[in-house]
């Protein structure tokens, strides 16, 4: 028995890093997977590495910047499996921008993307529950850099700060459909797209994995299948009735000083 037997599982940015992840995580526990992204390459190609695996999956492509995109993912779920019963909203947007230079259009794009979307995808993923009068859950990828983050990613904090809030009100309207919303802030994480981030904003070299671990205190940064073991119990029974939490997945303890 999986834990996720016969789920229907939409992961929102799936096709790449973590969302990944998640999507090969909840196929190995049992259930139907459709990931959605902008780029048909790499979505299309995790589908046929889970559907040869014996798993089943689709890819929907999507650009989540437009809020009826994320609407019609979650519709499209729902055409072919007739229902949604969990959500994952893993994608998101880490340009950097700071207080002083951040531009509106940079700032829509992130308020888009890392707010906006995985509000109108809940919107619809929870409608299709509560029509249904059936139980499901929903997993926010966040950051701990919600808590505050560093100069360099206001635009980015202001929105998953927005999704930490949101995730706790969403939880709290709908407890008693039984319907379960929780996040996970998660902290420096291994990823294609972390690394193009280094590459692209901080002149990093081939070896700045192995530099960033040297100076984490568990010798590595996250990795994406850890999280998404995370997820998939989040997202199951196993996890009982949590909801409205919000968990910090780091190494690095809020609050702590040296």
């Amino acid at each position: 028995m999986g834990l996720l037997d016969d789920k229907v599982v939409l992961v929102n940015g799936g096709s790449q890093g973590v969302g990944a992840a998640i999507a090969r995580a909840a196929v190995r526990e049992g259930a139907v997977v459709a990931v959605t992204g902008r780029r048909p390459g790499p979505g299309e190609d995790l589908v046929a590495e889970l559907t040869a695996s014996g798993g089943k999956a689709m890819f929907i492509r999507a650009d989540l910047s437009d809020a009826e995109q994320a609407r019609t993912a979650v519709g499209d779920v729902v055409a072919a499996y007739g229902r949604i019963d969990c959500l994952v909203n893993s994608a998101g947007l880490t340009s950097r921008g700071t207080l002083l230079d951040t531009t509106p259009e940079l700032f829509d794009q992130h308020i888009a993307i890392n707010l906006k979307a995985p509000f109108f995808a809940m919107q619809a993923a929870v409608a299709d529950m509560v029509s249904r009068r059936s139980p499901g859950t929903v997993v926010n990828i966040i950051t701990s850099s919600a808590h505050g983050g560093q100069p360099f990613l206001a635009p980015y904090v202001a929105a998953k700060a927005g999704l930490m809030g949101l995730t706790r009100n969403a939880a709290h309207a709908h407890r008693w459909d039984r319907v379960r919303i929780n996040g996970l802030n998660i902290g420096w994480t291994d990823t294609e797209g972390e690394d193009s981030t280094q590459k692209t904003f901080h002149d990093a070299d081939d070896d700045w994995r192995e530099e960033a671990a040297a100076k984490l205190p568990m010798g590595k940064l996250g990795q994406p299948d850890e999280i998404a073991d995370f997820v998939v119990l989040l997202l199951s029974e196993r996890s009982g009735v949590v909801t409205g939490s919000v968990i910090d997945w780091d190494q690095n303890v809020l609050g702590g000083l040296d």
